[in-house]
């Protein structure tokens, strides 16, 4: 049986070579220019005078190794109040996205007040809204005694559902009209419709987007610990207090950026899986 698998031609040869040669340059070039930044960064600090004074106030071992119990221990909190945020979040900003793009005369009043509230949350910045609602809420001495845990969680639903709600609203407008006559016309309800067609359509373009606001979600949540919450960066302030050294600090800095890392290349991953597709003329 004669083998018909297809051989590339000398030209296609050449040129995968030459994108090979190119590659290697380039990874190559971008090796040694890290390289020489890194030496010179190195430079600049030693030769700074006062650098010896802010490596032990900064990066100092000892303390580094005293603290890290206590913010990691502080951590958990942030986890905990970031998981049940990104579901309170993807729900109330569905939601909201939902509403502010439909067209029912009923559903006007929601619209209306959906509006306010999505422009007055996203004009407060996130501490007001912590302030608001961690002493507002127990101020009214309805409820009886709330977690300020809790109370930090229903702040920060609050002021990024806004946020999201937006980011889905324009994902919906951008999927074309006709998807939605399309899907009628098969005898899909409303809601089946935007369940089954339009929101899977409008994830896929607005992904990048929304990854980015829940990264900076991640970060917020350490906002919470000025309605005292002794989470990562309450625990970090209560260390450097007591030592009179701001290492505690870059400790919980760490944890943090090595929380937020894998979100951070899911979404470099995603956008740029997007943009091949993109260019390659594939239906995104």
């Amino acid at each position: 049986m004669k083998n018909t698998t297809m051989q590339p031609s000398e030209v296609e040869v050449d040129r995968r070579a030459y994108r090979r040669r190119q590659s290697e340059k380039s990874v190559a070039t971008s090796v040694a220019s890290t390289v020489v930044l890194v030496v010179l960064i190195v430079i600049g600090l030693h030769v700074s005078p006062g650098w010896p004074r802010v490596r032990e106030s900064f990066f100092s071992g000892k303390y580094f190794i005293q603290s890290f119990p206590s913010i990691l221990k502080g951590l958990w909190i942030n986890i905990q109040v970031l998981i049940v945020a990104v579901i309170g979040v993807a729900i109330l900003g569905t939601l909201i996205a939902v509403i502010r793009t439909s067209k029912s005369p009923v559903l006007f009043p929601l619209r209306a007040l959906v509006t306010l509230y999505t422009t007055v949350m996203r004009g407060i910045p996130m501490i007001v809204v912590l302030y608001l609602i961690g002493f507002g809420i127990p101020g009214l001495a309805i409820f009886g005694r709330i977690s300020p845990v809790v109370l930090g969680t229903i702040a920060v639903v609050m002021s990024y559902s806004a946020y999201i709600g937006e980011v889905l609203r324009a994902g919906f407008q951008d999927v074309n009209p006709s998807q939605r006559a399309s899907a009628r016309s098969l005898g899909l309800t409303n809601g089946q419709t935007i369940r089954i067609v339009v929101i899977p359509q409008a994830l896929r373009s607005v992904a990048p987007a929304l990854m980015n606001d829940f990264i900076s979600m991640q970060k917020d949540v350490g906002l919470i610990s000025t309605l005292g919450v002794v989470d990562a960066v309450r625990a970090a302030q209560i260390a450097s207090m007591k030592t009179f050294n701001y290492t505690p600090y870059v400790v919980a800095s760490l944890l943090f950026i090595l929380l937020s890392v894998p979100f951070i290349f899911l979404n470099d991953w995603y956008s740029a899986k997007l943009r091949a597709r993109e260019q390659s003329g594939g239906t995104v």
